[in-house]
């Protein structure tokens, strides 16, 4: 299979790979490495004024390049937005983006579905409960 530069580049760099321990960090993981995709993203917010922002991003893959493409693209790119239970990017958009072939597409709603994992705990936590770090 031929790879885009794009995903070549987040594979091959995967600048953001491995684990956070803050206390604080929600952690999300979906995927089976069993069944061949696996993702976990760590996520470290930051409040200020009630606002919550993603902090630090780093993540766990198991898969092919596309999926450790994509996962790594998430983890740099959401550093600063909105901490939401949602993907920076749809997952039709990154598809695109990454040239994933259609018939991997429910690979990359393993790495959606970790991402809404681990934001998805953040509704239970007031915004004074983050680790004090500012945007």
């Amino acid at each position: 299979m031929s790879y885009n530069a794009l995903t070549r580049h987040y594979f091959e760099t995967a600048a953001c790979a491995g684990v956070l321990d803050a206390p604080g960090t929600l952690r999300g993981a979906a995927g089976s490495r069993a069944q061949g995709t696996w993702v976990q993203f760590d996520v470290e917010i930051a409040a200020a004024a009630g606002v919550r922002t993603v902090h630090a991003v780093r993540f766990l893959a198991s898969g092919c390049p596309h999926v450790i493409a994509v996962a790594a693209w998430v983890a740099e790119r959401a550093v600063g937005l909105a901490a939401e239970a949602r993907l920076p990017e749809s997952v039709g958009s990154l598809r695109e983006r990454f040239a994933v072939p259609v018939e991997k597409t429910g690979r990359l709603l393993i790495v959606e579905d970790a991402w809404i994992t681990a934001l998805g705990r953040i509704a239970a936590r007031p915004p004074e409960a983050e680790s004090g770090r500012r945007p």
